[in-house]
């Protein structure tokens, strides 16, 4: 019953990712499971719905859901110079490095991919500015800034933060880039030109090619290995010769040695390794198709490798002479450079040496037939001979249609020599052959037990650089909720300024008041005692505050007070209420007039405000004389 219960949740959130993929565009089923399911379950009990399902029919009904889901989602932490040790290595080593390497008026090109709200982006920007000067970067300096998330990038543009946002950021490039508007600290306009702002997906759009420093930090660990894959070739071919690539802690590419070289592991820096493969480099460029399979690229890579490391020489030429493809031995034996890549073969030397192969190209083209020539002599650099074979033969399409040749050089030189030696070692061979097999079977047995070790230490090295990830993306889920915290406070904080103000106020003009007041609750307890109450009858604020008013032993004769206040509080009396005789706290004997009001409003609905003040002595009536 569990199963069938895992089995339709999964189907049903499956049916929500197809869903947001159809109606807005936005394919998430190359993101890790785990953690999508985490992001979307909080907002889903932010708006109170219980299943996918019921989540489907609440975005149909609220469009505005959409924007709110995917801010949840793409988690948009970031901050001016993350990891300060790796930036200022980046500024230290790389940028300098790059700095040397380009011409002095040539333009540098950077990717901030994964942007958020840009603060990436401006720090790469001081620090080349730094470097550069601020007229040479207005000049030389383009900077792509890229994200999924709109409202991010909406942020990234207006360049405003507030004070805990550019903390990071020592004083004295905070007063060099950035500007103070309305209390927020805004990013020179005149350097801001050079930064571009863009909504790119790296699963789905073409990268932004000729980049001289590519900057993807605590991005690639929210996708599957195959779509981190997939995003790793595209940033190979955006990187110049030589670029580099900064990411973020919690991400390594050590299942990417062929394609990155490590410069500084610990700081997460590699740099670009040209590519052989030029499948590889035509899918990098290419957007991506839905539905595309991890096992078609699988098969892709694995029909290249096959290729490339084939044993027999060979070359792929289209119709119109281009050179496609040449494999390891091929560029090897010849001399192809893997810029000859895409070159006209009659521009190469091997056109025709070894062998003509443009004659033999045009004779295949012509026939539709194989051609082949035997005895074709090639020697080495190290002066070895080799006796090799040329065969053309012609590929065509479905339809038959001509596509071009593939042209191979079996290498017979061995197999000559291997001639001559066979009538020898025949004898030996029977003798050997049974001890051979032997030792192979072992070999065979030895060799995959090793190679079961190896899949099980890359194994648990993935799932510990798994489980790193994952870390990294809840201790960023907490660094937001912690965000959200802070702004709660800050509201707080001035909710309660303004109530101290106004309490402040409301105590300044009881003071001012030169009759003394008196706040009760229906009870008749004293709520508030006012400072001119404090100087007619000597009782502090302290001793009167949460007392019964009837109780308090002041100079005044509270018990007859309890028939009007309560004749007060049922309506039936209003105003002035009784004038009573007594002692102040200097033992003057007054006569003290009391006014009753009844509070209204929802902050003092039911309570009593008594005013008491001094009345003056009724004069004398004279007497007449008798």
């Amino acid at each position: 019953m569990s199963s069938e219960k895992s089995s339709e949740t999964s189907a049903e959130f499956t049916r929500l990712l197809e869903y947001l993929r159809s109606a807005r565009g936005f394919d998430f089923t190359g993101y890790k499971i785990s953690s999508l399911m985490r992001r979307i379950r909080k907002r889903m009990s932010e708006v109170e719905v219980a299943g996918d399902a019921e989540y489907i029919d609440f975005l149909e009904v609220h469009p505005e859901e959409f924007s709110r889901l995917f801010n949840t989602v793409l988690i948009n932490v970031t901050s001016f110079f993350r990891d300060p040790e790796a930036w200022q290595y980046l500024a230290e080593q790389v940028i300098s490095r790059i700095l040397e390497e380009k011409g002095r008026k040539d333009t540098i090109r950077v990717w901030s991919a994964g942007c958020a709200a840009g603060q990436e982006a401006y720090s790469v920007a001081i620090l080349l500015a730094e470097a550069l000067g601020e007229e040479e970067f207005k000049a030389r300096i383009k900077i792509y800034a890229t994200d999924a998330d709109e409202d991010a990038l909406t942020q990234a543009r207006q360049a405003s933060y507030d004070d805990r946002q550019i903390e990071e950021v020592p004083p004295e490039l905070r007063a060099r880039y950035f500007e103070t508007v309305n209390g927020r600290h805004v990013f020179r306009t005149d350097l801001r030109r050079c930064l571009i702002f863009g909504r790119h997906d790296l699963v789905q759009d073409a990268a932004i090619s000729r980049v001289d420093l590519l900057i993807c930090r605590n991005t690639l660990m929210y996708f599957n290995v195959e779509t981190q894959s997939k995003i790793l070739a595209r940033f190979h071919f955006a990187l110049a010769q030589n670029g580099y690539l900064f990411l973020g802690k919690a991400e390594t590419l050590l299942a990417h040695g062929g394609s990155f070289r490590p410069v500084d592991l610990k700081r997460r820096v590699f740099q670009r390794v040209p590519s052989t493969n030029l499948r590889d480099r035509l899918l990098a460029i290419a957007p991506a198709a839905h539905g595309e399979t991890a096992n078609g690229q699988r098969h892709g890579r694995l029909r290249d490798a096959a290729f490339d490391h084939g044993p027999v020489a060979q070359l792929v030429v289209d119709r119109k002479g281009l050179l496609l493809q040449a494999n390891l031995r091929a560029r090897r034996l010849f001399g192809i450079a893997v810029s000859d890549l895409g070159r006209q073969l009659q521009d190469l030397d091997v056109s025709y040496r070894p062998a003509d192969l443009r004659s033999a190209l045009d004779e295949v083209y012509e026939k539709r037939a194989p051609f082949q020539a035997n005895d074709v002599v090639w020697r080495e650099e190290d002066g070895q001979t080799l006796q090799l074979e040329l065969l053309v033969l012609p590929v065509t399409d479905e339809t038959g249609g001509l596509l071009g040749a593939s042209v191979s050089f079996p290498d017979h030189t061995q197999a000559k020599a291997l001639r001559k030696e066979l009538e020898r070692a025949s004898q030996e061979l029977e003798t050997a052959y049974e001890e051979l097999q032997s030792a192979n079977e072992e070999l065979e047995t030895t060799n995959e037990e090793l190679q079961s070790t190896v899949e099980e230490l890359e194994t648990t090295n993935e799932e510990l650089q798994s489980a790193n990830e994952e870390l990294e993306t809840m201790n960023e889920e907490l660094q937001s909720t912690n965000e959200e915290l802070r702004t709660v406070n800050d509201q707080l904080h001035l909710s309660t300024s303004d109530l101290n103000r106004l309490n402040g106020l409301l105590e300044s003009i009881l003071g001012s008041l030169s009759a003394g007041v008196v706040v009760l609750d229906r009870d008749l307890v004293v709520t508030a005692w006012s400072t001119r109450a404090e100087d007619l009858w000597g009782l502090r604020r302290e001793e009167a505050v949460g007392k019964p008013f009837l109780k308090l032993d002041i100079g005044l004769p509270v018990g007859q007070l309890r028939q009007p206040i309560r004749e007060c509080l049922a309506g039936t009396r209003d105003g002035e209420i009784v004038t009573l005789d007594g002692v102040n706290r200097r033992g003057k004997t007054i006569r003290c007039r009391i006014t009753c009001r009844v509070l209204d409003g929802d902050n003092g609905s039911g309570q009593l405000l008594l005013v008491m003040e001094e009345a003056p002595q009724p004069r004398p009536v004279p007497t007449e004389p008798s």
